[in-house]
């Protein structure tokens, strides 16, 4: 751990029911570190995927909000370590001042506690913020007032990226601190997001209910069907990096976390395929009017500078992070049967 850590204070986890942020949690149980969960109270007890897992004190977002409010400008620590996973993260939310209010001043509420107390924190930025890509995905934080993602979604983790930027030049941040522009995010624990889960899972549900899997047509010349590329990325390997931040010491930025490889989605969902040991059969549909203005073609992270920092673990493949986690949802679904390694 950091020079830092102090091993009787909790963790505090926001989103803690969330995707993400409760494969952070699932970690945390490993290392039997003290946690302090926030979410929405109700979301702990609906989402089955969680039954497992210890989530320690439990918060309401109020609550969260409570404590801040009563703690501003208090330099006595509460949390061994801040991971701020906690956001509406819905791409097709364009309610601009309900995401001012979540993804933007709860964000700056707690980046002024952690620097005002000295607390590491870490962040989930977003590749959303990077919008079509026409200037790269280059992590260059001089390069962030120039990006112009394709919905308000990705504008308020822009604009939380600038922020923090800005406060660290006015003296006002954590001792260790890092945002991560999480790209497409993949694995077991993202039913609850319903149609923002990743394809992986509705590939998953549709071949089991259908033997068909459907995907949107490509409306760009020059680019085939079910070929539009994303850089996606197995959550097993976005926690590693979150606590090799934490661990490590990383003392600052804006880091791209994708894998640095894009592949199709045609290819994503072969992968399905192949772990469930089904022929593939693919159905290729229009992409709704509404979001063919808003849709990414390629998306693929430069990682040199999360790796130039110090992370030199391998990332997960395509394939290996779809066959763990299609045993994964096997296993939920099937519980009580034995399956095959």
């Amino acid at each position: 751990m950091t020079p830092q850590s102090d091993f009787s204070l909790p963790i505090l986890v926001t989103g803690a029911s969330g995707f993400i942020g409760a494969r952070v949690i699932e970690r945390l149980n490993l290392l039997g570190r003290p946690i302090i969960s926030v979410d929405e109270p109700e979301t702990f007890a609906l989402r089955h995927e969680h039954t497992q897992l210890d989530f320690g004190t439990r918060w309401s977002i109020e609550q969260l909000d409570q404590f801040l409010t009563e703690h501003r400008g208090s330099s006595t620590r509460a949390f061994d370590c801040i991971f701020h996973m906690g956001a509406i993260s819905d791409t097709t939310e364009l309610n601009e001042e309900k995401l001012r209010i979540r993804n933007i001043l709860a964000s700056q509420k707690l980046w002024q506690y952690a620097s005002h107390t000295q607390t590491p924190f870490f962040y989930a930025s977003s590749a959303a913020t990077y919008g079509e890509g026409e200037n790269g995905y280059q992590d260059d934080e001089s390069q962030f007032d120039g990006l112009r993602p394709l919905n308000p979604y990705g504008e308020s983790k822009r604009l939380f990226d600038i922020w923090a930027l800005q406060q660290e030049q006015q003296g006002v941040y954590p001792p260790t601190w890092a945002g991560f522009k999480f790209f497409n995010v993949y694995g077991f624990g993202e039913r609850h997001k319903g149609k923002m889960a990743s394809v992986v899972l509705h590939a998953f549900d549709q071949i089991q209910s259908k033997g068909t899997v459907r995907l949107f047509k490509s409306h760009r010349d020059g680019i085939a069907d079910g070929d539009q590329k994303r850089d996606f990325i197995w959550v097993n390997d976005v926690v590693d990096v979150l606590f090799f931040a934490w661990n490590s010491g990383l003392k600052r930025g804006v880091y791209n976390l994708g894998t640095g490889r894009a592949r199709s989605f045609q290819e994503l969902v072969l992968a399905v395929f192949e772990a469930l040991g089904k022929p593939p059969q693919i159905e290729y549909i229009d992409t709704p009017i509404e979001l063919r203005a808003r849709y990414q073609y390629f998306t693929q992270a430069e990682m040199g500078r999360l790796r130039q920092a110090g992370y030199t673990a391998p990332f997960t493949s395509l394939e290996s992070g779809v066959k763990h986690t299609v045993k994964q949802l096997l296993e939920e679904s099937m519980p009580n049967q034995e399956l095959s390694k």
